[in-house]
């Protein structure tokens, strides 16, 4: 079972690194419109990006967010990734930690993040599938102390179950586990999306079950059923590899998922989904998120070295401070009330 595991994770990362894996939908960032202020006040190197997550300091209001694991082409992308955070003071999350659980080996791929990050946010995370398999208290102890995380992510995604070659489609009762897992443990639960989005009707689900808080992880970034369209394939699985390019495109878009997410509920919400420069995050923080999540960029750059990763974040927190700049806002705090229209195909996703 875990070589198996392992195998179709390290065929996740080839993919992701080797093919166009992102979804055709717009995030529908190009629809939300920051207004310029002219006479800022202030001056651009006194503005503070330092922000305050479920009571962890980020020196950025970003996330790295659940990539890899359980692979040994994983262990030196973690590492940099993690070394990348730790320098910044941003936080992470690692990948689903199943095939840490099966082998003392694949959980070093895991525990090298807190080696190499020991200051920084750290996430545990494990799929909601696995709630059904008798994945409880225990199991989640020891994804929690393998990584020595602060909090404990549980991921939601049924369409990618439903696609992926050896997939487990079943989600019947996942709403209770959650509620049950989060009663059992001492530390915050978040729950998060893999990129087809969260709806308002599923939000209010889960801040009625008690979770911390909730990554849309919206549509317009990788594409799941992308990446399992081309595992499908290189597996020879025509009707598995269909369902991949028919679904593709699925989900609601990121700024769809936080708007209405954020209307519905109060607890906070990640902004994720192809998020991809500083003017994103900043107006996913105008629109109400409290921390924006990233993911395939920074694989891509974690996957050539420490420094290419720390040059693109470095260059991503300079675009966020110049936005903030750009609409006379020198904390994250403020960023909420800065004002802002929405155009075009938002405003029809909206009515």
């Amino acid at each position: 079972m875990s070589e198996d595991l392992t195998e179709r994770k390290t065929n996740h990362i080839n993919i992701s690194l080797e093919k166009e894996v992102e979804s055709k939908k717009s995030t529908l960032f190009e629809c939300v419109h920051l207004i310029h202020n002219a006479l800022p006040e202030l001056n651009l190197d006194s503005i503070d990006t330092s922000t305050s997550f479920l009571n962890h300091k980020f020196s950025a209001p970003i996330l790295i967010d659940a990539m890899v694991g359980g692979s040994p082409e994983s262990a030196k992308i973690n590492e940099n990734l993690a070394l990348a955070a730790e320098e910044l003071g941003i936080g992470m999350v690692v990948g689903s930690q199943r095939a840490g659980l099966s082998s003392p080996s694949l959980a070093e791929t895991y525990s090298i993040v807190r080696k190499r990050a020991p200051n920084i946010f750290l996430a545990s995370n494990i799929g909601a599938a696995q709630l059904l398999k008798g994945f409880g208290k225990e199991d989640a102890k020891k994804c929690i102390d393998m990584i020595g995380a602060n909090a404990f992510v549980i991921h939601l995604n049924p369409l990618q179950e439903a696609i992926q070659v050896g997939g487990e489609p079943q989600y019947k009762g996942i709403i209770n586990k959650i509620r049950g897992l989060i009663s059992q443990l001492n530390v915050p639960v978040i729950v998060k999306e893999v990129g087809f989005g969260i709806s308002k009707e599923v939000a209010i689900k889960l801040e009625l079950a008690g979770v911390s808080a909730i990554n849309v992880s919206g549509a317009g970034g990788t594409s799941w059923s992308a990446v399992e369209h081309y595992r499908a394939l290189a597996l020879d699985n025509k009707e598995k590899a269909e369902l991949g390019q028919l679904f593709w495109d699925w989900g609601i878009p990121t700024v769809v998922s936080l708007i209405e997410t954020r209307r519905a509920i109060k607890i906070p919400i990640i902004a994720s989904g192809g998020i991809r420069t500083g003017l994103d995050i900043a107006k996913s923080l105008v629109l109400g998120a409290n921390l924006t999540g990233m993911a395939l960029p920074l694989l891509r750059h974690a996957a050539v070295s420490k420094d290419s990763l720390l040059s693109f974040l470095q260059k991503t927190i300079h675009e966020l401070k110049t936005t903030m700049f750009a609409v006379g806002c020198d904390n994250i705090q403020d960023m909420k009330r800065v004002r802002f229209t929405i155009t075009g195909e938002l405003a029809e996703w909206l009515k």
